[in-house]
């Protein structure tokens, strides 16, 4: 089997998806959207395939489009609350607490789909760093793949887009970080290297992935997926 060549590339900042790239809370999603959908009487509730890297709220729009907005959130109320309660099987993915250690505060942050509230409340239970800069579901117009979450991360750096590596998991997240105008490299574990094929670069997981900080830029080095 053929090795893959280690690249070295160099970056201002890093924008990190959440769940899936950071940690793993697929057991908790998986969970409650199931119990939600019991609850909301959705046809094969049991069978319910969770859309990663989406919005909640945008999945109850998904699921329910007939609720009004006062309905919609209400509905993701609902389902927020049961993630924060369901984090006992939640896990923190091979070298995010190694490489998240390596960078400086100020030049990265989390843009993630779940809410503030529930990121807060899994980056606790995980026992990673709390990052000084988030962009959460809460806080943009429009969710992945649209680019404002990655658009505003970069904001948060004092940095544009292209100055920024997006590290994700999922295709919506590749579609919105490329569409902000970022370099992204994908991460293997919830999706197949075929359904992250947009992504600048692949890697089987954060361990793949060096860091070294100098004054104005990071370099990484990793050894892309082949």
């Amino acid at each position: 089997m053929q090795t893959a060549v280690s690249i070295s590339i160099e970056t201002r900042g890093m924008l990190f998806d959440m769940d899936g790239v950071l940690i793993s809370s697929i057991g908790s999603v998986e969970r409650c959207w199931k119990r939600w959908c019991e609850l909301y009487a959705i046809p094969n509730a049991a069978d319910f395939q969770v859309p990663h890297g989406i919005r909640a709220a945008d999945i109850v729009r998904m699921l329910k489009p007939e609720f009004s907005e006062a309905q919609v959130a209400e509905g993701l109320r609902i389902i927020e609350d049961m993630e924060v309660e369901d984090t006992g099987d939640l896990r923190v993915l091979p070298g995010a607490k190694a490489l998240l250690a390596k960078l400086p505060p100020e030049r990265w942050a989390i843009v993630t789909s779940a809410t503030q509230r529930l990121a807060i409340a899994r980056l606790a239970a995980a026992g990673l760093p709390m990052p000084e800069r988030i962009i959460s579901a809460d806080m943009v117009e429009r969710g992945k793949p649209d680019p404002e979450p990655y658009r505003r991360g970069a904001e948060l750096l004092g940095l544009t887009p292209a100055d920024c590596v997006v590290v994700e998991d999922a295709p919506s997240g590749v579609g919105a970080g490329l569409a902000a105008g970022s370099r992204v490299l994908g991460v293997l574990g919830t999706h197949s290297p075929d359904e992250l094929e947009r992504a600048t670069w692949i890697v089987e997981s954060l361990e793949a992935i060096s860091v070294t900080a100098h004054t104005a830029s990071l370099e990484l080095r990793f050894a892309p997926s082949s």
